[in-house]
């Protein structure tokens, strides 16, 4: 059985180009489309991390003046609207879903407890975990990263709007250009890739977690990466 997190940025929830802000119900329902096909594999536990981008815009309120703590809270809020709503999509194609939040908002959501999700994901319900760690100055990468670590995981998908894995040289930039197949965690830290931030790329390669980068763009490739990694980039410690 394979326990994954699933990474997916706010800015997927969107209308993309047209509409690049708020949460598109037609975009969330064909990303749910794609979860329940990755799910319907079988042998899979899952949980998903939503981003908050196109709600919130933390890095450009802290360059306009607002303090980080406030501006990375008002981030979490975010990601729990999101989680809601790809709950909401998920559950009306007979998916049983929980939404766990780190911060506490009961009406709405249980309140994350480890021991709880662990339980849920035995049961076959996907987790979508909001409210990022539930502190200032973590990202929602770090979040992926920290609940794969505490919940087992074997592996984190993260999921890219038009990027299909791990590059050299920034793609849209350089015609040159050249995709990794496979890395190490050492190589993603040392040459400074990107592939996630640095706290959770460390966690990633302390307890031996795989991460798989992938161009979610492509229909289908949710479900297709796991099956073939090759159309993406995997790092891995093995």
């Amino acid at each position: 059985m394979k326990r994954i997190i699933l990474k997916i940025s706010g800015e997927a929830l969107s209308g993309g180009k047209q509409s690049s802000t708020g949460i598109s119900v037609a975009k969330v329902n064909e990303v749910a489309k794609e979860i329940k096909a990755l799910y319907d594999l079988g042998d899979i536990q899952l949980g998903i991390i939503c981003g908050a981008g196109n709600i919130w815009r933390g890095r450009d309120a802290i360059e306009n003046g607002m303090d980080r703590t406030s501006a990375d809270y008002m981030g979490m809020l975010g990601t729990i609207l999101n989680a809601v709503a790809l709950q909401s999509s998920l559950e009306k194609l007979g998916l049983e879903t929980r939404v766990m939040t780190s911060l506490s908002i009961p009406q709405i959501a249980e309140p994350y407890i480890r021991r709880k999700a662990d339980s849920h994901l035995n049961k076959g319900r996907i987790c979508i975990f909001g409210g990022g760690t539930g502190n200032p100055f973590f990202t929602t990468d770090t979040t992926a990263a920290l609940r794969a670590s505490e919940l087992g995981c074997n592996m984190i998908l993260m999921a890219k709007n038009g990027t299909d894995g791990v590059y050299d040289l920034d793609p849209r930039k350089h015609k040159d250009a050249k995709k990794y197949i496979t890395l190490s965690h050492q190589e993603v830290i040392e040459k400074q890739l990107g592939v996630m931030d640095l706290t959770a790329a460390t966690l990633c390669m302390e307890n031996h977690i795989d991460i798989l980068v992938f161009d979610m763009n492509q229909p289908g490739n949710i479900s297709k990466v796991v099956v073939n990694p090759s159309i993406g980039t995997l790092v891995t410690s093995k």
